[in-house]
């Protein structure tokens, strides 16, 4: 394979989130508010990830934390760790949004899974029906705030979002 001088191994990605020829400037660019709320959203959702979602597990264990017991410690322990990684990715995030959109996208898409699947746990096992006014509607919750605020396309420009 032979390398080009003088060429970024992200202008592929560069040139992707360049306005195309032909689209009017009003929808080639993402407003800067937009941009600036999903940055507030994507700060809010990664500190409740790291420092919130245990907190809660302690305040309120019937609608946070599942498998009561001595299954406990194992399960929190794994499940906070994910969403403190998470969390901690989502800060970073936060900083270049449109440079993370997977990142942002699989935040919507595994919240809507997850919670989906705790829903139907909870409807299922009724000692878990608090869930359903805990983490269930709050992962539905942020599911929707990042999808409404993540933009659907990626044809704004890296510079715009520095300006925000």
């Amino acid at each position: 394979m032979q390398l080009i001088r003088g060429k970024s191994s992200e202008e592929p990605f560069d040139r992707e989130l360049l306005p195309r020829r032909g689209a009017s400037q009003g929808r080639s660019t993402i407003e800067p508010r937009r941009i600036k709320c999903l940055r507030i959203a994507l700060q809010l959702v990664g500190l409740i990830f790291i420092f919130g979602v245990y907190v809660l597990t302690l305040v309120w264990p019937s609608g946070w934390s599942w498998h009561a017991g001595s299954h406990t410690p194992h399960y929190l322990q794994m499940i906070l760790g994910i969403y403190a990684t998470l969390g901690t990715f989502l800060l970073i995030a936060s900083r270049k949004p449109l440079a993370h959109l997977s990142l942002i996208w699989f935040t919507v898409w595994s919240s809507v899974v997850h919670a989906g699947v705790m829903a139907v746990q909870a409807l299922l096992n009724p000692e878990h029906i608090r869930h359903l006014w805990g983490d269930v509607p709050i992962l539905f919750a942020v599911a929707i705030a990042l999808a409404l605020l993540t933009p659907r396309n990626a044809s704004a420009t890296l510079g715009d979002q520095s300006r925000v």
